[in-house]
């Protein structure tokens, strides 16, 4: 069968990706794999988005991070770099936050909910990391994928 990533129909600017996707709500994160939407999800973030989050908004952030540490396999992605980031580069997107809050923010929630936050560069960078994730979780057989006669998806 055919690998398909899901996109969440709340995202508003989805990644294009070279394989089959498709449009479905998910319970968590902005994107899954077709067949296992409760097991995998990547939750994308623009650096922006992931400070307003993490810091301005944590307390109903806690709550996704608490229903993506249920799954086998989440991860955060952040389209930014974060040496840059770290060097006060990208000040226009930390609207009065220091760089270490950012930092300090991503650690708590690698700490308290064991879901890595890949600071990917950019959103082709993210991209790319969102599909190979997907790929590989599928490939190294980590997710338990619907019986063929189900509408299986494989890599």
């Amino acid at each position: 069968m055919d690998f398909r990533i899901v996109i969440d129909t709340r995202e508003q600017h989805p990644y294009g990706f070279s394989c089959a996707t498709e449009r479905r709500k998910l319970d968590a994160g902005d994107y899954s794999v077709a067949g296992c939407e409760s097991q995998i999800a990547v939750e994308r973030k623009s650096l922006a988005d992931f400070v307003h989050t993490v810091i301005h908004d944590a307390k109903r952030f806690r709550s996704e991070l608490e229903r993506l540490e249920t799954y086998t396999l989440a991860c955060i992605v952040v389209e930014a770099d974060l040496d840059a980031v770290l060097r006060g580069l990208r000040q226009s997107d930390l609207r009065m936050v220091t760089p270490g809050a950012v930092l300090g923010a991503a650690l708590q929630i690698a700490i308290r909910h064991h879901l890595t936050v890949q600071w990917c560069g950019s959103r082709q960078a993210a991209c790319a990391f969102t599909e190979q994730f997907l790929r590989m979780a599928v490939r190294e057989g980590v997710l338990s994928l619907p019986s063929a006669g189900s509408g299986a998806s494989h890599a």
